[in-house]
């Protein structure tokens, strides 16, 4: 049986914070491209595209972004469609769609220009207190606590703090710690990436580097021998399993798009009919006058459930009547322009 864990602390560890500073300084990450620069606009881009995505996979659609749309302006002044393509691949797609609603916010309600305080970025769409005091510390120098999932583990590490984070009064309380810990604000930027870095970095999940930490003297979770036992949180997600039917049908070098819902997975995204299982499909098919194709089944994951794709693919003589079906008709060389789900663009998308 695991041993109970220890009370929270109640006295903060005063060196926490130059000795962080002093790390990142040193063996921080200091050359990301959303690094060294006080545009917030290219800091908030940053943050909404690492939420739940790995920078090695953020690094090239934050390029083709700032491409693309150089100013906040230029974001909320482009359609949604033209957003979701970009983003396609990228996942968590509300995400792209509030990253849309804020640059016209932006842009029509404070004429381009971000709000300088955390407080003020929290009334955008799309942006929580973690992500607004990120902007303002790194932007405007605030002096104000983040609480990303990352620094969420540390902290709880660093001061062995057992209340369950599923419980929003121990987040609250978590968010007082993080703000008593704070350093003066000229220390600001380089204590928050610090943070930032500690837990991508040595800080991990399942396997905390911590002969390599900078701050393991202070730790509380090392010195009790269980760090991975922080942070504590009880609610478990329940994951499900789902089966879904794509019907591909394909006419003289164009395929049939349907677009999603506003609401729900994948929303505003295109795809191909979808069905609720092969008996509808093979309804909805009839009177195609063509042999259905069998393609390779996909298994994809999502936050809250497994996702079985099976695909029938046709090759018609003539398109189907527009009441049948909908949709549109789109050539296959334009498919790259269109907001695709990432299964979906890895198989039809040549």
């Amino acid at each position: 049986m695991p041993t109970a864990l220890k009370p929270q602390t109640t006295s903060l560890p005063l060196d926490f914070a130059p000795r962080l500073v002093a790390w990142q300084r040193s063996h921080g990450r200091n050359s990301l491209p959303w690094q060294n620069t006080r545009d917030p606009y290219r800091v908030w881009l940053s943050e909404i595209m690492l939420q739940q995505t790995q920078v090695t996979t953020v690094l090239g659609y934050y390029q083709r972004f700032l491409e693309r749309f150089p100013t906040v302006s230029d974001l909320g002044a482009a359609s949604l469609d033209e957003v979701l393509a970009l983003w396609a691949g990228l996942g968590y797609y509300s995400r792209a769609r509030n990253l849309h609603a804020c640059a016209q916010a932006v842009r029509e309600q404070h004429g381009g220009e971000f709000p300088r305080t955390a407080e003020a970025l929290q009334t955008l769409p799309g942006i929580g207190r973690s992500t607004a005091a990120a902007i303002a510390a790194f932007c405007f120098g605030e002096r104000v606590a983040i609480l990303d999932g990352n620094v969420k583990r540390v902290l709880t590490r660093l001061l062995a703090f057992d209340g369950d984070m599923a419980s929003s009064a121990q987040e609250k309380k978590l968010w007082l710690l993080a703000t008593e810990l704070l350093p003066q604000a000229k220390d600001m930027i380089a204590y928050t990436q610090g943070q930032m870095d500690l837990g991508a970095s040595i800080c991990s999940p399942r396997a905390p580097q911590c002969l390599l930490c900078p701050v393991s003297e202070l730790c509380l979770a090392r010195e009790q021998g269980e760090p991975t036992r922080f942070p504590v949180k009880t609610k478990k997600l329940k994951r499900s399993q789902r089966e879904n039917w794509w019907l591909w049908l394909e006419h003289e070098g164009q395929v049939l798009l349907q677009q999603r819902p506003a609401k729900g997975v994948w929303a505003g995204l295109w795809s191909l009919p979808l069905f609720d299982d092969e008996a509808a499909l093979q309804t909805a098919a009839q009177g195609l006058h063509a042999p259905l194709e069998t393609m390779p089944r996909i298994q994809h994951a999502l936050t809250h459930f497994d996702w079985t794709l099976h695909t029938q693919r046709a090759e018609l003589k003539q398109r189907p009547a527009d009441a049948q079906f909908g949709g549109e008709w789109v050539a296959r060389e334009r498919l790259a322009e269109y907001a695709l789900p990432a299964p979906l663009k890895k198989m039809i998308v040549s």
